[in-house]
């Protein structure tokens, strides 16, 4: 028998606020409400599986909006001890939908687990006459517990009975309940009735490389970590924005990396290239990131900034960031 259902299995809940945890003042307003109010706790009573036990844990209570690194360092760190036990099955954290998609890129990328770690969401309030967030939830529990699937592993994303995995998922639609989309790679799989259909192979991560990614996020406070950038290029545009940016370098808030938010396959309108370009010359790590919902970026032969492949420019900034913290053990002095 397995040692887990003679135990029963142990899934850890993290809040962080977002409309899952979100109160408006009449169940038929579904978009006027303030977004994190309702505690963790509060958002699983009587939501676990037979045989499962809910610890619950609330690590911020804000709005996805204004997620802040801090909040990114406290959750790698809770994420890290609590993977540690042996009698912990998996993590769910519930998070607002906007920037849902960073955090979980974030947490695959320091973390890179062998157990789910499980992102789930709302988008309407827990007051809403009819509120999305009790089953997303629930079938998130049951996927971070082994239920729905006992090899289940990796930072997983759950809503509207799809699971997507933390390199593909984006946020796709404003409005409707099944807000997220993996793209041309489409979802992990389904869940149906606490089981899951999946449909590819989980997300997979370098562990090594995400265990010195981890040390260097513990070690260097919150508000030190590199500053990049994110610039769109489009039609008119000039390099006037990237030129201030660098300024700014000179004034003591030092610009360390930079994304270019390009068209097609990583074009830039050529104001913005030359800008970029004498950017990179001054020593600001430059990379571009296609706008395109779906596909990547092919590389071109001879290319004077490089690529982020299929990441997406907000997935390119953290990728990024976390390079020029592990570039070097010594912080870049402000």
């Amino acid at each position: 028998m397995d040692n887990k259902s003679v135990r029963g299995r142990r899934v850890v809940v993290i809040g962080t606020g977002g409309t899952i945890a979100g109160r408006a003042t009449s169940a038929l307003d579904n978009i006027g409400y303030s977004a994190a109010e309702v505690g963790v706790a509060e958002l699983v009573q009587d939501l676990a599986p037979d045989g499962v036990t809910l610890l619950t844990e609330q690590v911020a209570q804000l709005d996805s909006k204004d997620m802040d690194f801090g909040v990114w360092q406290s959750l790698a760190e809770r994420c890290s001890e609590w993977l540690a036990l042996p009698d912990i099955d998996g993590i769910v954290i519930t998070h607002g939908t906007d920037t849902l998609e960073e955090t979980a890129y974030f947490l695959q990328s320091v973390l890179a687990p062998e157990k789910p770690v499980v992102l789930t969401c709302a988008m309407r309030p827990a007051t809403a006459l009819a509120p999305d967030g009790p089953q997303n939830v629930r079938d998130a529990v049951c996927l971070a517990s082994g239920n729905a699937d006992s090899a289940a592993r990796g930072v997983l994303i759950v809503c509207a009975g799809r699971v997507h995995g933390a390199f593909d998922v984006q946020k796709v639609h404003t409005y409707r309940l099944d807000a997220f989309d993996s793209g041309d790679a489409g979802p992990i799989g389904h869940i149906e009735e606490g089981m899951l259909r999946r449909v590819r192979e989980w997300p997979a991560g370098d562990r090594a490389s995400a265990d010195r990614v981890l040390e260097r996020v513990r070690a260097l406070p919150s508000d030190r970590w590199p500053r990049v950038e994110i610039v769109t290029s489009h039609a008119g545009a000039s390099g006037r924005v990237i030129d201030a940016l660098c300024a700014s370098t000179a004034a003591g808030d030092a610009l360390d990396g930079l994304v270019i938010a390009a068209t097609g396959n990583g074009s830039i309108h050529r104001s913005v290239e030359a800008a970029a370009l004498r950017a990179q010359e001054a020593g600001v790590a430059v990379v571009r990131a296609t706008k395109c919902v779906e596909g990547r970026i092919l590389p071109v032969v001879n290319a004077t900034l490089r690529d982020a492949g299929k990441l997406t420019p907000v997935k390119a900034r953290i990728s990024l960031m976390l390079e020029l913290m592990t570039r070097s053990a010594a912080p870049t002095p402000r």
